[in-house]
């Protein structure tokens, strides 16, 4: 069966469109996505699937021609239109209509410019239109006055819930027995409870905060019960590492969840969530290192256990499993062990809540300002004068 799924990408597919189509796909039929408009987005079609979209400069064009061959028919679509208001859904129809010759049924994603595309083309091509009614076409129709034509003119009605039926039927006179109650699909092989054990990375994508190490150390674990949560994107303000790409070099994006910046609540949500902090910390190829990170006495305070390096002056704080810079095996070891005992990261995180309420309580503030105190006081003394 050869489909052609009118939709927008105006930020690439919607998940739920995305996993409908992919579902079709692997049973082996033909796509055809007729796309609005067409830009990159979180799910994008695979190079298998054709993807038509508007050629603007030749719309125009188009449409006397297909007047010259077709007069009758354009001109009572003409009509429709301009007594609907609905003329630039025409225009597109035309303009797809020659792109139409292999497909044998079509499905309009929403009731709103999808399906009056859709309807146009129905009336050029003849071939069957289905519509799939979501929600906002039904209590804010973009063209009201098309809608219940379009309705009406579609051989077959699919939405998501009874409550959707029901008002089909009572708001829109559609008879009961052309509407399809079809709900959306998951992935429920992703979408399951299961558990997982999960390390959390907080930095800025540069080379020093060793990102590849732990790209490269989840890889050699090779273990299934592990999740990667990364928090952090690139600065200007460094030379940047692009860990997105890094991953999906690597082969660990599956098993890494990329957050992007986060602050307040939700990075202190991600740290309380997370079973285990690594900042695998290393010298970078232009002498830039670390001074002592943050993001470990943050961690730490959350009571997590922490897997990093003997860099800088982390040791000076982290007294056990610290690794040798850019080793991916010792890292991938020291996470391993953790990884397999639950008491042992318990055990350590309780070390370290009570490691970080020793170094660093709001006394140490204290202490800067009694430094601080002194040189005021000494700055009111009498200038000595110059020998």
């Amino acid at each position: 069966m050869n489909i052609a799924f009118i939709t927008s990408m105006k930020y690439g597919l919607s998940q739920f469109i995305f996993r409908d189509i992919e579902a079709f796909d692997r049973k082996g039929h033909g796509i055809k996505l007729i796309a609005l408009r067409k830009a990159a987005g979180l799910y994008n079609p695979p190079p298998g699937w054709t993807v038509i979209s508007p050629a603007w400069a030749h719309l125009i064009w188009k449409q006397l021609r297909f007047l010259l061959r077709h007069p009758v028919m354009y001109l009572h679509a003409l009509l429709i239109s301009l007594t609907t208001l609905s003329m630039a859904d025409l225009l597109f129809a035309v303009g797809f209509a020659e792109n139409m010759t292999d497909v044998e049924v079509m499905y309009a994603y929403f009731g709103d410019h999808k399906l009056f595309i859709g309807y146009y083309l129905k009336l050029i091509t003849g071939i069957p239109l289905v519509v799939s009614i979501r929600a906002y076409e039904l209590y804010n129709n973009p063209n009201r006055r098309l809608f219940p034509r379009a309705l009406a003119a579609c051989d077959s009605i699919v939405t998501i819930s009874d409550h959707n039926r029901d008002y089909l039927v009572n708001h829109f006179g559609i008879p009961a027995g052309r509407i399809e109650v079809v709900r959306q699909i998951l992935d429920l092989e992703a979408f399951q409870p299961r558990p997982r054990i999960k390390i959390l990375i907080v930095g800025f994508f540069t080379e020093k905060k060793g990102h590849e190490i732990l790209f490269r150390a989840l890889k050699l674990m090779n273990r299934n019960d592990v999740e990667l949560w990364v928090v952090g994107d690139i600065t200007p303000d460094v030379t940047p590492v692009d860990c997105r790409q890094l991953a999906r070099d690597i082969g660990v994006e599956h098993q890494v969840a990329f957050f992007g910046v986060q602050q307040g609540a939700a990075l202190r949500a991600l740290y309380r969530e997370c079973d285990i902090f690594c900042l695998p910390s290393r010298t970078a190829q232009d002498g830039d290192r670390e001074g002592f990170p943050n993001v470990i006495a943050e961690a730490m305070a959350f009571g997590k256990p922490v897997v990093s390096t003997y860099h800088a002056g982390i040791p000076e704080v982290v007294d056990s499993l610290l690794v040798e810079e850019n080793n991916v095996e010792q890292l991938a070891a020291a996470l391993n062990t953790v990884c397999d005992s639950a008491e042992l990261r318990a055990e350590h995180g309780r070390k370290n809540r009570a490691r970080v309420e020793q170094m660093f309580s709001g006394t140490n503030n204290d202490r800067l300002e009694s430094i601080l105190n002194q040189y005021t006081k000494r700055s009111m003394l009498p200038a000595q004068p110059l020998s």
